[in-house]
């Protein structure tokens, strides 16, 4: 905790909003007139502009040189300079472009992570009125300094943070801080409990906006000490940990990279101490041969499309999120959703329709019903009473604007077939004594009837006790004991269900002239309670996520008795869950909060640090969190968090430090989305299986040809060829494929679950196999006629196979025919395209490039059809074999 000292006086940034006013004018040196321009110039040169300032971005020079530390890049560029300097100019150079276009990519997608810190500086106020020499002056709100005056008037933003002096019923927006929907009222007094930022009502804060009234504050922070300067210290050191795919990937590339330099090495090792021992003649030219014969099994190991496939079935991904209202902003974000364990989500327009809403009422004749019944001269009269002692108007659009409360009373009314037009016109505004925080009350001047009315809605403690009769059935009643008692009882019972409520009343008075001496003696109307209330569609979203193992977990800046309400209506908050405020947060230890964190289900009033700390805590027990935000407050939570969800109608800051944007702020599409997620994941793992089963065969075929001192089935440009055109068509198209049936009844996956556990490695392992023997049994019928034909029937079995293997890489679960040969048409596509591909390579001219000699017929091709259909007939039926035993077991 920072502390200041002045004249003595040693305080903590955080206890600005305790002290007296007096003390801090003697902290800061300031007064009631300002600064003069010689302090405030003084302390700008000590303290600096007040402004954001952001870390040392990363050069993008170097975001490119660090892509290429991967081992299996390192491996792929020693080939290709190897290659290059052997002579086999076009292999190297594919190589080259895929490598630098897979750097690219990633190096856009870095750079636009560090948005975030761009979009908070444009929340500054381009200038600021202040008092200086005791003048009112218009100053670039950067040159605003500590012990400044500041002046606030309706629309302004507030240039830095501070201690109230004087307020006149001002409320201001502080939603991007707090979350909360409700503009704050603010008030000149003293706290002297400790308070969160949306509880501290004497202090103003830098990038909010003032939405009623004025006011006028000491500046006590300013720049990066302010509360917006901290969620950009908190942007600037949040870190963005790499998705469960990233990692199992990463890790994966550097057992494989190594995997095949030794397989290399020891191939060129083995090659090169047999031609020592047969003693050739031509040794060089041998030793040439065997390093090409190592470098072929190299290229055939690397999948080098693998990341630039893996990209593409993300962006596929991508267009299924935006279907279900999910815009992606980082592609990685796809995948984490598959794997997400906890959704970290705010309460107001997520949860809920981010509108107050009247839903309930008390007249003591009876209770309104939303509907059009007819009204009763009781219920008649609350409804006037609140639409016309109300603020809320409407702009040349026809919308509502103003108070959301106030906005709440008009919607009520007009689904009971009051007009508030009319209303208003029949009755129009005769005087008014505007609401203010410490009468907790407004009151208006109307005729109604032919008799002046003062007609007031406020607190109902305030406007009960200045009540002495009652309504009904048009008639009034004195307020006794016994009617206060049933009163109180259903306030009592609206505040236990966190409703919002309001009291009605109104006099009679026979002037215009209005003062606040006449709000009292009134006669109480009735009760209106309104609520935020849940989404429709939340309920069973809530109950989709649990029977998928998904927590959900309400983070909200909103009071605790509201936020537990709403989670317990909705099924969120169940018997034995725990609610806490940030404060409680605080008084908790690491170790208590990781004993207790399973069970607490609601956090309310809470700071972007405890945002941050909940994230850190689920994800130090292993899961995947995902943590929904609109606000400036939520920003550095979305960024620590594995996937931050911004709303579409939330601040640009959260969107740029987000992963994904709900374009209709449903939590029901986030669960939507997970189930995409689930899909796009499982469809990254055939695709990926596709391509290293394919890879498994041309590398069981090499290692099979050096064992029996054959010659090498195939070339490096066949292999490149195989890899980066060939398969990566068919290993896109299975990117398409459609969810399996059961994918929302699966329990997160384990992130750090290998890509090839259970069944992908299973069918990795058996493809591959069958590949290969299928190659092995080719080359061997091409070599009995010479040893180019062996090449070229290897090749040929090698990319049929290949080809056809994408239908039983379809699924682990069924069989291509059970899955439907033609239900996913880009898969058929794919196979028609590759038919083409390798009908290409036959044409004449361009046989010679692909080593295929002109004694290559069409017995020779039949021959290695026939058996990559065997393969692949043999891979369905090892797949019902497997089927079958799971199923027993």
């Amino acid at each position: 905790m920072n502390r200041i000292k002045n004249g003595g006086i040693v305080l903590s940034e955080k206890t600005y909003y305790q002290e007296s006013i007096e003390q801090l004018f003697q902290l800061f040196d300031s007064s009631e007139k300002g600064l003069s321009d010689e302090q405030a110039k003084r302390t700008l040169e000590a303290n600096g502009y007040n402004e954001l300032k952001a870390k040392e971005q990363t050069p993008t020079w170097k975001l490119f040189l660090e892509t290429f530390k991967d081992v299996m890049v390192i491996v792929l560029l020693i080939v290709a300079v190897i290659q290059m300097i052997l002579g086999s100019t076009i292999e190297s150079i594919v190589i080259f472009a895929v490598l630098i276009i897979n750097s690219i990519v990633s190096v856009i997608q870095t750079k636009k992570a560090e948005d975030s810190l761009d979009a908070l500086k444009k929340l500054s106020s381009p200038s600021a009125k202040v008092l200086r020499n005791n003048q009112a002056t218009m100053i670039p709100a950067r040159e605003v300094v500590v012990g400044d005056i500041v002046l606030l008037d309706a629309g302004d933003f507030v240039p830095a943070d501070g201690r109230l002096l004087e307020e006149g019923s001002l409320k201001i927006d502080e939603g991007m801080l707090t979350g909360e929907s409700v503009p704050a009222e603010k008030k000149v007094t003293a706290l002297h409990q400790t308070a969160q930022v949306g509880d501290r009502i004497n202090m103003v804060f830098s990038g909010t906006l003032v939405v009623y009234g004025r006011g006028k504050f000491l500046v006590t922070n300013t720049g990066t000490t302010t509360e917006i300067g901290k969620v950009a210290d908190l942007l600037n050191n949040a870190t963005s940990s790499g998705t469960p795919l990233q990692r199992n990937l990463d890790r994966f590339s550097k057992k494989l990279g190594i995997a095949i330099l030794l397989l290399s090495v020891m191939i060129f090792g083995i090659q090169t101490a047999r031609i020592f021992i047969e003693g050739s003649s031509d040794i060089w030219p041998s030793v040439i041969n065997a390093f090409m014969f190592a470098v072929a099994v190299a290229v055939a190991a690397i999948p080098e499309a693998l990341q630039s496939i893996v990209t593409i079935v993300l962006s596929l991904g991508t267009s299924r999120m935006a279907k279900e209202h999910a815009i992606i902003r980082k592609l990685s974000a796809v995948e984490t959703l598959g794997s997400t364990s906890i959704i970290c989500t705010d309460k107001t327009g997520t949860l809920t329709q981010n509108k107050m809403t009247v839903v309930k009422s008390h007249l003591f004749s009876e209770e309104i019903m939303p509907d059009k019944e007819s009204l009763t001269e009781d219920k008649r009269l609350l409804l006037n009473a609140a639409i016309l002692a109300n603020d809320a108007s409407f702009n040349e659009a026809g919308k509502k604007i103003g108070d959301p409360t106030e906005i709440a009373l008009i919607d009520f009314a007009e689904k009971l077939a009051i007009d508030t037009t009319d209303t208003r016109q029949a009755h129009p505004r005769l005087a008014e004594l505007p609401f203010d925080s410490d009468r907790k009350m407004m009151s208006t001047v109307h005729e109604i009837n032919g008799q002046k009315m003062l007609l007031v809605k406020g607190a109902p403690d305030v406007i009960i006790s200045l009540s002495k009769r009652y309504l009904k059935n048009n008639q009034e009643h004195a307020l006794d004991e016994n009617s206060l008692e049933k009163l109180n009882a259903k306030i009592e019972e609206f505040s236990k269900e966190a409703l919002r409520v309001l009291a009605f009343a109104y006099k009679p008075i026979n002037t215009d002239q209005v003062t606040l001496d006449d709000e009292t003696d009134f006669t109480f109307i009735g009760l209106l309670a309104m609520i935020d209330p849940p989404r429709e569609e939340v309920f069973d979203a809530i109950k989709q996520a649990k029977s998928s193992g998904i927590k959900s977990i309400m983070i909200t800046g909103d009071h605790k008795t509201t936020a537990r309400a709403i989670a317990e209506n909705i099924g969120l908050y169940e018997k034995g869950d725990l609610a806490l405020t940030g404060a409680e947060l605080d008084d908790l230890s690491e170790a208590e909060l990781n004993e207790q964190l399973e069970k607490i289900s609601v956090y309310a009033r809470v700071s972007p640090e405890n945002k941050i700390r909940i994230v850190r805590a689920w994800q130090n027990k292993g899961n995947i969190s995902a943590m929904t935000g609109d606000g400036v407050n939520d920003a550095p939570a979305l960024k620590q968090a594995d996937i931050g969800i911004a709303m579409g109608t939330g601040t640009e800051v959260a969107k740029d430090a987000a992963a994904m944007v709900l374009t209709d702020d449903n939590f029901a599409s986030i669960v939507r989305a997970i189930a995409v997620g689930r899909q796009v994941f499982d469809n990254i793992k055939k695709s990926v299986a596709y391509l290293f089963a394919g890879n498994l065969g041309a590398i069981i075929a090499i290692i099979f040809a050096l064992v029996m001192d054959w010659n090498n089935p195939f070339t490096a440009l066949q292999l490149l060829f195989i890899n980066l055109v060939n398969d990566s068509v068919p290993a896109i198209a299975l990117g398409t494929e459609k969810a399996e049936k059961n994918i929302m009844d699966r329990k997160p996956r384990d992130p750090n679950e290998g890509i090839f556990s259970g069944a992908t490695l299973i069918s990795v392992t058996y493809r591959g196999i069958l590949i290969g023997l299928a190659v092995i049994i080719a080359q061997f019928i091409g070599m009995q006629q010479s040893i180019e034909l062996g090449v070229a029937m290897s090749f040929s079995t090698l990319i049929l196979a290949r080809t056809l293997q994408i239908f039983p890489a379809r699924s682990n679960s069924q069989t291509a025919i059970s899955a439907g040969i033609f239900s996913n048409k880009a898969v058929v596509y794919a196979v028609l395209f590759c038919s083409l591909l390798y009908t290409f390579t036959l044409l004449p001219f361009v046989r010679d490039i692909f080593s295929i000699p002109a004694m290559f017929g069409m017995n020779e091709f039949l021959i290695s059809f026939g058996l990559a259909i065997g393969a692949i007939i043999l891979m369905e039926l090892s797949k019902l074999i497997i089927i079958a035993v799971l199923k027993k077991k």
